[in-house]
């Protein structure tokens, strides 16, 4: 097995930081995101605004970006009429827009002073994400793990050969598609990854799995690289570290939405019942109770990345 990419940042720092969102930044930004394929629309229509917010995060302090290849799969690009060559072009691209932006970031003298060179992830999103119905939240899906296996197949393959210096499987919403996820890890010995969860509550996923009982099935799994939470309300969140450090000695990975609900019928972001604290604010709490990697996912931005890595890191 290949060395593990987040090795030399853990070693070096109390907390490696994370990104935040790429697509609702991109909506802050003007473009237009109301469609099915989301971020991924955006690489087929303006690729160099991927590239700037990328860019925008490795300024602000990420150590490192996600691509956009959440939500870009190649039966999701084929519904848009592109043809099969096409959707791998753009999914590799879509690793290339980070790669372009860590080099042009790194190419500055001044971005390398107390700095280790950023990491690039390749993003693997949930089946939920190409459903575009809101099933990353839900876990409800009519595959079972030997069908989740087959759609992630190709994608995977395809981001696993990236340049890419590990992979992200994000917003996992289920205990059968996190075993089919790491089905594909193991078959591709030669590289790592990262699991994070969408969560339903202080201790369960979203299909109601408990997340101490996922982080200790995929414990025994050396090419997980790191566990956690993401695109979950901060309210939640220092309850899932203790569920998972509980039960993993992984590195914990936590990087919450801003605290809002997903209204998938009028996809938006719509306010919660409960309030929930800011990253900036729970950060050092979070990293207190054992998380190792610390970012933010959708309605989060370069600003409080930055505000993260200064509570954080100084």
């Amino acid at each position: 097995m290949a060395p593990d990419p987040l090795a030399t940042l853990l070693d070096a720092q109390s907390v490696v930081i994370l990104d935040g969102g790429l697509a609702t930044e991109l909506e802050a930004r003007g473009l237009d995101l109301k469609d099915e394929l989301w971020s991924a629309k955006v690489l087929i229509e303006e690729p160099d605004s991927i590239r700037q917010v990328h860019l925008d995060y490795l300024i602000a302090g990420a150590d490192c970006v996600a691509s956009a290849s959440y939500q870009a799969t190649i039966e999701g690009f084929a519904r848009r009429g592109l043809n099969r060559d096409e959707a791998i072009g753009l999914l590799q691209r879509s690793v290339d827009l980070a790669l372009e932006a860590r080099a042009a970031f790194w190419s500055l003298p001044e971005n390398r002073g107390g700095r280790l060179k950023p990491l690039v992830a390749a993003s693997v999103g949930p089946y939920g994400a190409y459903l575009a119905d809101g099933s990353e939240f839900r876990g409800d899906y009519d595959l079972e793990e030997s069908a989740l296996v087959d759609f992630h197949s190709e994608r995977w393959d395809l981001l696993a050969s990236s340049g890419a210096d590990l992979l992200a499987c994000e917003t996992i919403p289920s205990l059968d598609e996190a075993r089919a996820l790491r089905r594909l890890l193991e078959e591709t010995p030669d590289r790592q990854a990262w699991f994070s969860f969408s969560c339903r509550d202080e201790l369960r996923i979203s299909d109601g799995t408990p997340l101490s009982q996922v982080a200790a099935e995929l414990d025994d799994c050396p090419q997980i690289v790191a566990l956690g939470i993401n695109c979950t309300a901060p309210r939640l969140i220092s309850e899932l570290i203790r569920a998972a450090v509980s039960v993993t000695t992984k590195p914990n990975a936590v990087y919450p939405n801003a605290g809002e609900d997903w209204d998938a019928t009028t996809t938006t972001w719509v306010p919660a019942a409960q309030d929930s604290p800011s990253l900036a604010t729970s950060c050092q709490e979070w990293a207190d109770l054992g998380a190792r990697l610390i970012g933010g996912c959708c309605r989060t931005g370069p600003d409080d990345i930055r505000l993260a890595r200064h509570a954080l890191l100084g």
